[in-house]
């Protein structure tokens, strides 16, 4: 409770402090829900090991080098299988049935075989080095590795038959080799071996025919950067005697030499699939090449940082899809690009920006390809608005020799129409869609909301009446309110169509100051419209008087009398928010007039009163009079309107 002393006519005083207690009682809901099938992660490993596809099983093999393990995925890279205890596995290869699957494990000097459909360990075979294996392949029957360091490179083999391990097989003598060779087959040639150096980044390659019971030279390049600037990846070409180095380069072998015989445009990894297709990575795309082309049937963005490793790109058996490993935020994600005979065309759609309705707008694009469309190629359009949400086709239009088309449209509908153009695809191409979006004008409708600037009393229940002018269809509006202050929401009061002279009306509650807001959301030739009106509330403000011994009039004045050494308590209730306060203004009477003696801000209590106790003035014939105000803004919030609470009048009287 405050006090206030008349005599020194300032308030001393102390809020009425209302204890409230409040006690929250919250439960928690435990909810029984059954678990989906968890759907096959893609593969991921965190550093490559090696990557190769399996025809027969359908199945892709990555080997993960930093966590020892090999992951089976199926033909989208969804993993479907894996073992551990491969410790460094750097290379993959397969047996020429597909049944096993060998892997070199440098860290342990293994070569592992497992079964391909099970991932189960058949053997290991023991390499008797400190440097590898470190590449490994199949051909002629056994498996071929190799080892080494920078310095001193060999090729060594398993014979799965026996389960014998030979070592220091490169055909060429000292110096042969420099560190642990690149490796590449070709399963039509199923008795050679490419080999690239890899040591003191030269360019030393070879062709060896392993056919026979002893390794044989096909062809030798000793190392003087002639023909490439160091080897990071090599291939046989199917059905020529070529190899591919570095994605790019081509080198004709024949009479035991090699010599350039050109070049694709400049890549970094490459594999070729059996009907010699080239698959070619470049930082994060894959471009796929026709034999002896310089044109990409297909460009891929794997979405990813690079492609790495010497065994990053892998085409399925049958070339249907090419297997990716590139790396990516977690690592080196397994990417199945599909499609790959399939050359991706180009599309442009470009409509004007803006547009009336009910005129002619042309739209006009281009569609390119790097393999040429079929002459007379058509193009569907589809057009889609507010009156044919899903989409209504328009004529096909024909392109020209040069790729370009236009064709001509009068929108019926406002808004965003979009225009879709859509080539279907043909035995050489991909589908390809394209589209653009133009604002179409529509007529602005009229929208009021009646009452705006209006003071009501607090509680006042008041109707207000939106207005809606022509439209063309849509005839329904919303009526939201919005009260004023954070913790209260933006509330739909009413959805609905207007009645025959265009009219809606919603009542509001009003306890605050509120923005009434109508919402009309157009249609297909009236534009979207919204309308508000802003009112205002009262507080509810009243005041007890206490501690008096009558109440009777002065004059034409009720008066609360009090014995001259007696404390009035005033308690005001008044709606209550958040940090409220009341202003409590104090007159005295006196020469015939009111004088203001002071005026003074109290806090509301959360019960919504404030009680002040007025110190007597110890004589009599004194006269004063007190109100509570709400000012809007100087109270603590901003929520009502200002309002004044009536006068109470006092009297000390002996």
């Amino acid at each position: 409770m405050r006090t206030r002393t008349i005599s020194s006519a300032t308030a001393t005083a102390t809020a009425a402090s209302a204890t409230a207690l409040a006690v929250l009682f919250s439960s928690a809901a435990l909810s029984l829900v059954t678990a989906a099938p968890a759907s096959a992660a893609t593969a991921v490993v965190a550093s490559p090991g090696g990557l190769v596809a399996d025809g027969g099983l359908k199945r892709v093999f990555v080997g993960d080098r930093t966590a020892g393990k090999i992951l089976a995925a199926d033909y989208s890279g969804a993993v479907v299988d894996s073992v551990g205890g491969v410790s460094g596995v750097s290379d993959l290869a397969l047996s020429a049935d597909g049944a096993t699957l060998y892997a070199a494990a440098e860290k342990t000097h293994e070569v592992v075989a497992l079964d391909a459909a099970t991932l189960d360990v058949k053997a290991r075979y023991t390499v008797a080095t400190t440097d590898g294996p470190t590449h490994v392949a199949f051909a002629g029957g056994k498996v071929w590795f190799t080892y080494g360091d920078q310095w001193d490179g060999d090729l060594g083999s398993v014979d799965p038959a026996d389960g014998s391990v030979t070592l220091g097989l490169f055909p060429q003598p000292h110096p042969g080799v420099w560190g642990a060779a690149l490796l590449d087959t070709d399963p039509s040639a199923p008795g050679l071996l490419a080999v690239g150096e890899t040591g003191l980044s030269t360019d030393s390659m070879a062709v060896v025919d392993v056919s026979g019971s002893t390794p044989q030279l096909t062809a030798w390049h000793n190392g003087d950067y002639s023909l490439n600037d160091g080897i990071g990846d090599i291939d046989l070409v199917p059905g020529a005697s070529q190899v591919l180095v570095n994605g790019a380069e081509r080198a004709a072998y024949a009479d035991g030499k090699f010599k350039a015989a050109g070049a694709y445009p400049s890549g970094h990894r490459a594999d070729i699939a059996p009907n010699g297709l080239v698959a070619q990575a470049k930082g994060a795309k894959v471009s796929v090449y026709r034999p002896d082309t310089t044109a990409p049937v297909r460009t891929y963005d794997t979405g990813m940082a690079d492609m790495i490793g010497a065994a990053d790109l892998a085409w399925a058996p049958d070339s249907s899809r090419v297997f990716a490993v590139a790396e990516s935020g977690s690592g080196y994600t397994l990417k199945a690009l599909t499609d790959p005979t399939l050359n991706a065309p180009t599309l442009t759609v470009n409509a004007p920006s803006t547009a009336t309705r009910g005129k002619k707008l042309t739209v006009q694009g281009k569609i390119t390809a790097t393999v040429p469309l079929p002459s007379g190629t058509k193009l569907q359009v589809t057009r889609t608005d507010l009156e044919s949400p899903d989409g209504k086709a328009l004529p096909a239009v024909t392109v020209k020799a040069d790729g370009s088309y236009s064709f001509t449209d009068t929108p019926p509908a406002g808004g965003k129409v979009t225009y879709e153009v859509t080539y279907a695809g043909d035995a050489e191409h991909t589908k390809v869609t394209a589209s653009d979006k133009v604002d179409v004008s529509r007529t602005k409708a009229t929208l009021t909301v009646n009452k705006n600037g209006n003071v009501y009393g607090y509680g006042a229940d008041v109707s207000f009446t939106a207005h809606l002018g022509s439209t063309y269809k849509n005839r329904t509006v919303e009526i939201w309110a919005n009260p004023y202050g954070g913790d209260k929401p933006n509330k739909l009061l009413k959805t609905g169509k207007v009645n025959s002279s265009g009219n809606i009306s919603a009542t509001v509650d009003m306890k605050r100051d509120t923005v009434v807001t109508a919402v009309y959301k157009g249609d297909a030739r009236t534009a979207p419209k919204t309308a508000k009106s802003t009112a205002y509330a009262k507080v509810k403000i009243s005041t007890a008087v206490s501690k008096h011994y009558k109440k009777a009039k002065i004059g034409s004045t009720s008066y609360y009398w009090f014995h001259k050494n007696a404390d009035p308590v005033l308690t005001t209730t008044m709606s209550y928010y958040e940090g409220r306060k009341q202003r409590f203004d104090l007159q005295v009477r006196s020469g015939g007039k009111w004088h203001s003696a002071d005026s003074e801000y109290f806090r509301i209590g959360t019960n919504g009163k404030s009680a002040i106790t007025l110190e007597g003035p110890g004589q009599s014939g004194v006269k004063a009079r007190m109100r509570s105000t709400y000012v809007n803004g100087s109270s603590g919030d901003n929520v009502n309107s200002t309002t004044y609470g009536a006068w109470k009048y006092l009297y000390w009287a002996n």
